[in-house]
């Protein structure tokens, strides 16, 4: 019996497929859902261990099963991987760093598709704040410089995330073009 749900959500058949195929033989039970309600309808009932959902989708966008979700303190644990042609379609609504979900741009290989799921696992157990985040306590009484650190380090914290997602973006494209070299000298 398969040990873990993973819902896929996207209007394409083609994707759905690919995807049920990457995953390892066994050990997954694929739900799918081809537009939005449907998707969302299967997450309140299935509760599935993964969320793949498609940014795109007919009746329902993925935009707004994303915000449905996210606005579950229940739903919002469940692992999920946004998945889109276009990473600006993403970024538009959602800026980078992806904090609490992976994103995957399609198309996309097994390896890429395994790494976004465990990455995806990963961010799902981090603590999510209730309200906005706070600001840390400052220092000592009097220093009015450890919230400005605090501040500066925050904010190249950040840059050092974007960063580290045009590295992995580089990283990716240079093994595609790679790819499609050793491709064209076969």
């Amino acid at each position: 019996m398969a040990s873990h749900k993973i819902l896929v959500i996207d209007d394409s058949r083609v994707i759905r497929n690919m995807v049920r195929d990457m995953l390892p033989k066994g050990n997954f039970q694929v739900l799918e859902a081809k537009d939005g309600v449907e998707g969302l309808d299967c997450i309140r009932q299935e509760r599935p261990n993964l969320i793949m959902l498609d940014f795109l989708l007919p009746r329902m966008s993925g935009w707004e099963v994303f915000q449905q979700v996210q606005a579950s303190a229940e739903l919002q644990s469940i692992p999920l991987v946004l998945m889109s042609g276009r990473r600006e379609e993403v970024t538009e609504k959602i800026s980078e760093p992806f904090e609490f979900f992976e994103f995957i741009e399609k198309p996309f290989e097994q390896k890429e598709l395994i790494e976004a799921i465990k990455s995806a696992m990963a961010k799902a157990r981090l603590p999510r704040p209730r309200t906005a985040p706070s600001i840390p306590a400052t220092p000592a009484a009097g220093s009015a410089t450890g919230s400005a650190d605090a501040a500066e380090i925050a904010a190249l914290n950040e840059k050092i995330e974007k960063m580290q997602v045009e590295i992995d973006t580089l990283k990716k494209q240079m093994m595609q073009l790679l790819t499609f070299i050793k491709q064209k000298l076969k």
